[in-house]
């Protein structure tokens, strides 16, 4: 069978490009070899159903161990713990009915071990995974997906019960080895079961888990390799500045990594393989992922409205102080959706592509309203854009519309900088890009906008970030990084008590060689 790039569900090895399973994940097999109850966590589609289907795959070649794998993802719907844990049963028993190890036992409803387990249809966790490591007949590993999306009592009860059966699994069968997974860590799942100083009256449930593992991003050189089982199957190449430019926009996030050679492979190139895959091409392919608002994008987008991700999103957006501390739950629910990442000290977005999904997103309904206020004129020109004359545009624009932008955005604070974001997006659609370059605690926004083989550099500010010199200088560096001899300031003046005659002006100067027209708004 032809392989393929693979963008939905689990990866299989026999159909799909994809690297081993346990690469990004070395020392899982030692914690299962010494027979310990671990716990991993990823974002979501970052691979790590395929990882623990992959981990279940090489355990039982090998023979040694009897590996499963279970999904507790459709018991979320179901609060009491009663009905949860006889869900969590009903849905290991249903998993489990052609296995040809397990499927007699399972099938069979009153099915049991006598004196050691209590009469169905009453059996919990513990004493069905009882019933299956006494069948095993080898050591019993277990993977447990999904596990952060129980109710807190359903996690609780499915928690103590796999803590009690691992305390007597030296006299009771049990499984040698649990991994419970989820897109938290251990440290929120703790937050979500056990509120802030709240105990659970007994012993915690967590305390048999002895590492929690995070499921890395593919490296640079993994990307490679993944992309050369494409070239060694049909000869087609990935050139070396298309490789850059993946890592480039995803920084080896696994479902965007396969989804960029897929749209070039199958939709670019309709699987011509006699064409090779350009950087061109890569770029074209995040257009349109992002433009297409495929599942991975659209979830993403979703998760932007959410209050508790605004909080700590919206410095990001327009560079201001973290507003959250690393021990913050909403914090640490932002960075496990693999939204935001820390780099040098500050919360930046994960990767190139987000960045852009995030910027378009928070801007999308106010470039539709801009559909009529943006004046006709041909922005355009021979030598790429007019920006003295856009930037001018939107001087007028903001003195006319910044009140009633101000109700707009569900981030308030970041208001100016979405609304120039918008206005620049709105006039490049269809002939250019932007790159955004966010980090919290910056005190800026850096945007280059790119119009037919043009780049201008925008640095965005209020006047209570604005410091003279030391601004400029921050844009000079930003140039200089560009390859660009010139750039513009925007710097909105947030003191209401200004007239607009005080804040509109227009400041052209010359520091460190660089030329900076300064638009105040």
């Amino acid at each position: 069978m032809e392989k393929f790039f693979n963008v939905a569900g689990p990866c299989n090895p026999a159909k799909h490009y994809m690297l081993p399973a346990t690469e990004r994940l070395p020392d899982v097999m030692r914690l299962i070899r010494q027979e310990q109850y671990f716990a991993i966590h990823a974002a979501r589609q970052s691979g790590k159903t395929t990882l623990l289907q992959g981990l279940v795959r090489d355990i039982n070649a090998s023979g040694e161990r009897v590996a499963l794998y279970f999904t507790v993802e459709s018991v979320m719907a179901y609060p009491d713990p009663h009905d949860g844990i006889a869900k969590i049963v009903e849905g290991m028993r249903s998993d489990l009915l052609l296995d040809p190890l397990f499927g007699e036992l399972v099938r069979d409803p009153n099915a049991t071990i006598p004196q050691l387990l209590p009469q169905p249809p009453n059996l919990g966790v513990k004493a069905f995974l009882t019933m299956l490591a006494t069948k095993a007949g080898k050591p019993l590993v277990v993977f447990f997906d999904e596990v952060d999306g129980l109710t807190e009592g359903t996690a609780v009860t499915f928690l103590r019960e796999l803590r009690n059966g691992y305390i007597t699994r030296e006299k009771i069968p049990f499984p040698s080895s649990v991994a419970i997974c989820g897109m938290m860590d251990i440290r929120d799942m703790k937050a979500k079961v056990r509120p802030h100083s709240d105990t659970l009256g007994s012993k915690s449930p967590f305390n048999v888990i002895k590492k929690d593992f995070t499921l890395r991003n593919f490296t640079k050189e993994e990307i490679s390799e993944l992309y050369a089982q494409h070239t060694a199957a049909t000869g087609q190449v990935f050139e070396s500045e298309a490789l850059d430019l993946v890592w480039e926009y995803t920084q080896g996030q696994p479902w965007l990594v396969n989804a960029l050679a897929c749209e070039c492979v199958e939709e670019i190139h309709d699987c011509d393989y006699s064409l090779p895959i350009t950087a061109e091409d890569v770029a074209t392919a995040k257009e349109t992922i992002i433009r297409r608002r495929d599942t991975h994008v659209d979830s993403l987008m979703d998760r932007l409205r959410e209050p508790r991700v605004r909080r700590v999103l919206e410095p990001v957006v327009f560079g201001g102080p973290r507003t959250v501390s690393v021990e913050d739950e909403d914090y640490r629910y932002v960075i496990d959706l693999g939204l935001l990442r820390e780099e040098k000290g500050a919360l930046v977005p994960s990767n190139r592509m987000y960045s852009e999904i995030i910027g378009r997103y928070l801007t999308r309904d106010e470039q539709t309203s801009m559909l009529q206020s943006i004046p006709d004129v041909p922005w355009a020109t021979p030598d790429g854009l007019d920006m003295p004359g856009l930037m001018a545009a939107f001087q007028a624009f903001w003195r006319e519309n910044s009140e009633a932008d101000r109700h707009v955005f569900d981030y308030r604070e970041a208001t100016p900088h979405l609304v120039l974001m918008a206005f620049l997006q709105r006039v490049v659609n269809g002939g250019g890009r932007i790159v955004r370059e966010m980090a919290s605690g910056s005190g800026r926004l850096d945007l280059c906008v790119e119009f037919r083989g043009h780049r201008y550099a925008v640095e965005i500010k209020t006047s209570k970030n604005f410091a003279g010199e030391k601004s400029y200088g921050q844009l000079a560096k930003y140039l200089d990084t560009l390859e660009l001899s010139e750039g513009w300031m925007a710097v909105f003046d947030v003191n209401s008590a200004k007239s607009w005659d005080e804040k509109i002006y227009t400041r052209d100067i010359e520091f460190d060689g660089k030329a900076i027209h300064v638009i105040g708004l």
